[in-house]
């Protein structure tokens, strides 16, 4: 008797555990449904999945229109090969329902992500802890399928257009890279720094008429700290 009660004690236990993983997982607060809108373009980079045939040591650039608007990506990661997957208004709260199909079957050697939208002003925001919740989740998926390779995680740029919501969106910057820093193979890219003039403001001058998106030169600068740190971490032993 006294062994079957221990068996079901840790069965019991056990259950418990699984009940609250589920539980603590994002996807329980945020549904498929409300990420349909980014279906067209999660289909578009499917079409281009059957369309076109990739370099097996490409680098996957994933995330929000930051990355979609990078017309000249290619030419300027060169001589790294790049796919490019950005789509419009992305947050991580609809990403974590596309991962799997973003990521495909293409054998990267490496993913570079910037996700901007997840605190915007807008009434969907989460908080910065729910933020990170979902970048674990994010890098949980991606490492289902690629265990080892790098993954780096590209700061949310500060811009005049969210200056209002600055101090949020930098906690989520810096929870993200605390917890970079303590997982192997996950890397922060910390442009803020450059961003920002003597005033501790946005330097309004390498941004598009919206104060959010990148002009051509805001363009240069990032490729030139993005292709550093793909070139520091490529060269780590």
């Amino acid at each position: 008797m006294y062994r079957l009660s221990k068996l079901n004690s840790s069965s019991i236990l056990g259950i418990i555990l699984l009940l609250w993983m589920i539980g603590c997982s994002p996807l329980q607060k945020y549904k498929e449904t409300d990420a349909a809108w980014a279906l067209p373009e999660i289909e578009a980079f499917e079409a281009l999945d059957a369309s076109t045939q990739y370099p097996e040591d490409a680098i996957l650039f994933i995330g929000s229109s930051s990355i979609r608007l990078w017309k000249t990506l290619a030419t300027d990661m060169a001589p790294y090969h790049v796919i490019q997957r950005g789509y419009g208004g992305a947050h991580f709260r609809d990403m974590i329902f596309f991962t799997d199909r973003i990521l495909a079957d293409h054998p990267i050697r490496m993913l570079v992500c910037f996700v901007a939208n997840d605190i915007s002003g807008s009434p969907k925001d989460g908080t910065p802890k729910e933020v990170l919740q979902l970048f674990k989740y994010f890098v949980k998926q991606v490492r289902a399928k690629h265990p080892e390779i790098p993954i780096l995680q590209i700061a949310v740029t500060p811009t005049q257009s969210r200056w209002n919501h600055w101090s949020k969106i930098n906690e989520v910057n810096q929870l993200m890279q605390s917890y970079c820093e303590q997982t192997p193979n996950l890397y922060f890219v910390n442009t803020v720094p450059t961003y920002l003039n003597s005033e501790g403001k946005p330097k309004t001058e390498w941004f598009v008429k919206d104060q959010l998106h990148l002009n051509a030169a805001g363009y240069e600068v990032w490729n030139r700290i993005i292709k550093a740190k793909i070139a520091e971490v490529e060269a780590l032993p």
